[in-house]
């Protein structure tokens, strides 16, 4: 069903391990199925990066569907004017139900994101959405971290209840560990604070304390720093910062070459992490 909703807006300890990519563990993880898995009605909500088409998440939210992880029941697709093109609907069944959303104009600011996903947000509490969850990739996670700093939560928008960043750039694409080691960086920061991460150095007391987080990252090989787009030092960024405000928060990091940045989102061993956290 193909509805149109008119929308106008404005142009706890954390826990690291690192992953490690074999055929092994690919096998096993696209094993796994919904034998252990928690299921409600409370709906995971994916956004894509700079650039995204219905191809950045589509296949992870068509594996874990087929894996009985969660449902594909819904898109939404903001316009470039801001409105709300809606495909499917809520079932309200005990099904992990899933709802991917796609800007148009995939390429615009982090700021016309962030209005965009809170006119999402409004609408999908609208339909009977108390809770959700939160799953950015790239400027995806950033702009759904900026929803946060800027929003935190308001009341006719869904409480978000657990948020999940995959190689998000959250201190720009400034790659620190030529001046600090990641042991350094997770304790103190990055040693140079790009404009966005003071954004949300500014806006943190906006973030409910009690959201846990995961922050999943890459990178192309041991001794590499980077997932070829993403310094690691700035996806793992703000784990200080959110372990300090008290959220529980935990990070991953990704190795070899399908821990590319554009690859991240069809790793089995990310669908396995995104479904052990939220599910």
């Amino acid at each position: 069903m193909l509805t149109t909703l008119l929308v106008f807006v404005g142009c706890s300890v954390g826990q690291s391990q690192e992953v490690g990519k074999t055929e092994k563990l690919q096998a096993s993880a696209a094993a796994k199925t919904s034998e252990n898995v928690e299921k409600s009605t409370v709906p995971t909500v994916f956004i894509h990066g700079y650039g995204g088409t219905s191809n950045s998440f589509g296949g992870m939210i068509q594996r874990l569907t087929n894996a009985g992880k969660t449902q594909r029941e819904m898109v939404i697709t903001v316009q470039t004017d801001g409105s709300l093109q809606v495909d499917g609907q809520l079932s309200k069944k005990k099904n992990n139900p899933s709802i991917q959303v796609l800007f148009l104009a995939n390429k615009d600011n982090e700021w016309n994101q962030t209005k965009w996903i809170y006119e999402v947000l409004k609408y999908v509490k609208q339909q009977g959405a108390d809770q959700i969850n939160l799953v950015g990739h790239s400027m995806g996670g950033v702009s759904s971290l900026r929803y946060l700093t800027t929003y935190g939560q308001p009341e006719d928008a869904p409480m978000i209840k657990k948020f999940i960043s995959i190689g998000a750039p959250f201190n720009d694409f400034d790659d620190t560990s030529g001046e600090q080691s990641i042991d350094n960086l997770l304790q103190n920061g990055p040693s140079q604070e790009a404009s966005r991460y003071v954004d949300y150095t500014n806006g943190i007391g906006n973030i409910p304390d009690q959201l846990p987080i995961l922050l999943l990252a890459g990178k192309l090989a041991e001794d590499s720093t980077t997932d070829g787009t993403v310094p690691l030092t700035s996806a793992l960024a703000t784990y200080p910062l959110l372990k300090a405000h008290g959220n529980p928060i935990t990070y991953q990091v990704f190795t070899g070459p399908h821990a590319q940045h554009s690859q991240l989102h069809e790793n089995l061993e990310v669908d396995q992490a995104v479904a052990d956290f939220l599910w």
